[in-house]
């Protein structure tokens, strides 16, 4: 019989299938869905700090300020009383969906400063989700704030939600830091139980007929995979906090390279955009296949496999296989 469980975020779950934040999970109808298609866990869309703080009207009146002077710019800001979720709804939908579901409820916050927000971290603990899921979607955009500055207040955020609740917290950051691994190592130490690998961020279109900003939204592609089972090899065994890939998952094949890097989960959402929630079980079904195809007795034997845990300079072995792809290419070019 083969074992598919694995360990995250202290959590023991059936497999490493796990559905990351999305409009998908808004209803209760679909997260039953993706427990019977095989989901391990779902992870809750996020509840964004600017919703908490239209509450007060505190951010109307910070977003508004100094617009009139180009009426185009005004389609940059969202209107998000329009969102479906709301602070008080969401609670209550942690709270349905747990009574709806046996697996893991992870909530998610998204946000960047750590002001009165931090205090939904304790809400969403209060209302039953096993974990939080931090998703940080920060671009600096002030050319006087440092880099420095900047992983300070990822670090300062993370310290205080942590501190503010027992639940363990996971951590979804970019893949935009000048040191990747000195970023993880803070963020482990700050209390991060958990590291999301990548968040994906969305550059708005123009819309030069009507000279408006609007969204553009691209699902992943599995080629997305790659930078992220770069990183997670290179930081497995590096740090304590557990690693977990979003982002390019898309196949059974996926979530096995994904474990091989050394993550504990593979987290998706683009496919079942695509496929459909049913598309889990799909993914299930090649995991089994290859695994008991290949010998694999269990996720924990391979977890790591393929990592760099073993390369005594992860930085060479980046410059060997940079020149590596390189020099196939030419290769290639030449036969032809």
């Amino acid at each position: 019989m083969i074992d598919l469980t694995t360990k995250y975020l202290g959590l023991t779950l059936k497999n490493p299938l796990v559905v990351s934040a999305s409009p998908l999970s808004e209803d209760v109808g679909n997260i039953r869905r993706m427990e019977d298609a095989g989901a391990s866990a779902v992870v809750l869309p996020s509840l964004f700090e600017e919703q908490i703080h239209v509450e007060s009207n505190t951010l109307d009146r910070f977003l508004w300020q100094g617009t009139d002077s180009f009426a185009e710019s005004l389609s940059y800001i969202p209107n998000m009383a329009g969102y479906k979720l709301g602070p008080d709804g969401y609670l209550e939908h942690i709270r349905r969906a747990k009574q709806a579901v046996k697996i893991p409820i992870i909530g998610s916050l998204n946000g960047v400063s750590t002001g009165g927000w931090v205090g939904y971290a304790k809400k969403i603990e209060e209302a039953g989700a096993d974990a939080l899921e931090l998703n940080i979607y920060f671009i600096p955009t002030n050319a006087e704030m440092s880099g420095e500055r900047v992983e300070q207040m990822y670090v300062d955020l993370v310290s205080q939600v942590k501190s503010s609740i027992r639940i363990p917290v996971a951590v979804k950051i970019g893949a935009y830091f000048s040191s990747l691994p000195n970023m993880a190592r803070r963020l482990d130490q700050a209390g991060a139980a958990a590291l999301v690998l990548f968040n994906r961020f969305y550059q708005p279109d123009f819309d030069l007929e009507n000279l408006e900003v609007v969204p553009n939204l691209i699902l992943s592609t599995p080629h997305e995979l790659l930078l992220r089972l770069n990183w997670v090899a290179v930081l497995y065994g590096k740090i304590q906090a557990d690693l977990a890939i979003t982002g390019g998952v898309h196949t059974g094949l996926d979530v096995l390279k994904s474990m091989m890097a050394g993550a504990r989960v593979a987290m998706m959402t683009s496919a079942l955009l695509r496929h459909g929630i049913g598309h889990l079980a799909t993914m299930h079904t090649e995991l089994l296949k290859w695994m008991e195809e290949h010998e694999y007795e269990s996720i924990h034997q391979m977890q790591g496999s393929m990592s760099q845990r073993a390369v005594a300079d992860p930085s060479a072995f980046q410059r060997a296989n940079y020149v590596k792809v390189l020099s196939s290419y030419a290769l290639k070019a030449g036969a032809a």
